[in-house]
């Protein structure tokens, strides 16, 4: 499916969360991490939602590695003797100039990403919150899987929501696993629906499970997938509207 359809499947299911679930309460918040969730399972895809934006830096990266090689350029010609140590800190400088000069896309996507996840495992490592550290952990990882691999099963959707329930722990935020696993399930849920199914048990288990209604990026498939998404509101609509007349 394509990812407009993931993110507003993703916040009706974090309404019907905050509707629905005895004790959890309304929350926009909630609502918006469920969503977050349910474009998490494509960080293993080149052109996701979600990929583009926590890769936010995947422009500059080659840059950096330029600027790297500039500055053990400069500290070797400026700071080392003429000797052994200078000619490896050459190597080095010129190693990092011709990657980040040679580096392309995707490449720079994967990297971006690695850096973005590091410093999240990084930020729960100073903060000691266990749950970023592994969220970091997941970003980092989850674009050198090949699409709809590793992210797309029930083993990462059970990760997922062992990484909310820590923040639930962490933040006294009651829900946070429900809507995090919510969101995430809904993707592969939706995914099911696909021509291509999901490898719900990979490695264990390795075959696409589903019924193959929707051709992604074709005009029906399209069609379908809204249709898909306004029934599914209208039916979350209905239970939160009935539940709270009651």
């Amino acid at each position: 499916m394509r990812g407009s359809s993931h993110l507003a499947i993703g916040l009706i299911t974090g309404v019907a969360v905050a509707g629905l679930v005895p004790g959890v309460p309304f929350s926009p918040a909630g609502i918006a991490l469920a969503g977050f969730s349910a474009l998490a399972p494509d960080l293993d895809h080149p052109n996701s939602r979600l990929s583009k934006r926590l890769g936010f830096a995947q422009n500059y990266v080659r840059w950096a590695f330029v600027a790297v090689a500039a500055v053990v350029a400069a500290y070797a010609q400026w700071q080392l003797t003429p000797g052994p140590d200078r000619r490896l800190a050459f190597t080095v400088a010129l190693a990092f100039g011709l990657v980040g000069a040679a580096m392309q896309g995707e490449a720079t996507r994967k990297l971006a990403l690695l850096f973005t996840g590091l410093c999240t495992v990084v930020a729960g490592l100073y903060t000691g919150f266990v749950w970023l550290s592994m969220l970091g952990c997941f970003i980092a990882l989850a674009p050198f899987t090949s699409h709809r691999s590793y992210t797309h099963t029930i083993w990462a959707a059970g990760a997922w929501t062992y990484i909310g329930h820590l923040a639930n722990q962490s933040l006294g935020w009651h829900g946070v696993a429900l809507f995090a696993g919510g969101g995430y399930l809904s993707h592969l849920l939706a995914d099911s629906l696909t021509k291509a199914g999901v490898k719900w048990f990979m490695p264990v288990f390795d075959r696409s499970l589903g019924i193959p209604l929707i051709r992604t990026g074709s005009g029906s498939g399209n069609m379908l997938e809204v249709i898909i998404c306004v029934v599914y509101g209208a039916l979350v609509l209905g239970l939160v509207v009935g539940r709270l007349q009651f």
